[in-house]
């Protein structure tokens, strides 16, 4: 194909009927762990071995990085581009057969990136039908992905909506700051809650009825729970593409640049007005 990275979205999407397909008798957990210490389903692995074959068989991309290894994997090729994966985002939502999905991001530039290497991401969901979102050259679409891999797209320019609707915000409460529990209660008093416990379909929420998600830092964890390099970057490239706003809780996480693989940060995203205050309440 001469367009590289269109390869690289038409494999996410060729790849996620038999994602989602290979969920059915993969709902227990492996001996070990991911890098970032969290328990590996056999589902996650699935994915993460099916990503890795489908993406590296692409001329152009040269190197492959998961949420679920700790090294990039290098193609034999001399091809220029890196695919940075969350195989299944939310996979302990299968136990309770609840929304997951796959997300991703195609850099060009060695792995750990800067954000402003990004070139292309996406997501896709497997909610009760299977969507595609993908953010590129400023402009988010939408598809449905049928049965075969194929997809039709059924909103060309994705934007968020003009009226915020729904806030969900991540991690224990009690270890939430004070400053961010004060943002918090200003917030659900204008926002309806919706929080699912899968970030790629809580970010979906907010792209489809306006509002804000995040995960901040708490207490005991001030650097956070996703990873900014599989996860920050992606979802935010997403959301701003489609005229919100990301942040770090300082800045957006499109600045910021991990200096190691699995690095984590406190991710918020959504409206800008949500985002600027949020930023404005941390600062205090």
């Amino acid at each position: 194909m001469s367009d590289p990275i269109a390869a690289v979205v038409d494999a996410v999407a060729s790849t996620a009927p038999d994602v989602r397909e290979g969920l059915v008798g993969r709902r227990t957990y492996e001996a070990g762990a991911n890098p970032s210490g969290e328990r590996q389903l056999e589902a996650d692995v699935y994915a993460d071995e099916l990503l890795e074959a489908r993406l590296l068989d692409i001329d152009a991309v040269t190197g492959y990085a998961s949420e679920e290894r700790e090294p990039v994997v290098r193609a034999d090729g001399e091809g220029q581009y890196f695919v940075a994966t969350d195989p299944l985002d939310g996979s302990s939502n299968l136990r309770s057969n609840n929304a997951m999905g796959t997300l991703f991001g195609v850099y060009d530039g060695t792995l750990p990136a800067s954000g402003d290497d990004l070139l292309a991401s996406g997501f896709v969901l497997y909610g009760p039908i299977t969507t595609m979102v993908v953010a590129r050259d400023g402009v988010v679409t939408e598809s449905v992905i049928d049965g075969d891999g194929s997809r039709r797209v059924v909103t060309e320019n994705l934007t968020l909506p003009d009226e915020p609707t729904v806030y969900g915000f991540g991690g224990r409460v009690p270890q939430w700051t004070d400053a961010f529990a004060d943002y918090v209660s200003e917030v659900e008093s204008e926002l309806k809650l919706r929080y699912g416990g899968a970030m790629i379909a809580d970010v979906n929420q907010v792209l489809t009825y306006g509002g804000i998600f995040g995960y901040p830092g708490l207490r005991e964890r001030p650097e956070g729970k996703l990873r900014l390099l599989f996860e920050g970057h992606p979802i935010a490239h997403i959301v701003e593409s489609a005229g919100g706003a990301s942040s770090n809780g300082e800045r957006s996480l499109l600045a910021c640049t991990p200096e190691e693989l699995h690095e984590r940060t406190p991710l918020f995203v959504g409206h800008e007005t949500y985002v600027d205050r949020l930023e404005a309440a941390l600062s205090r």
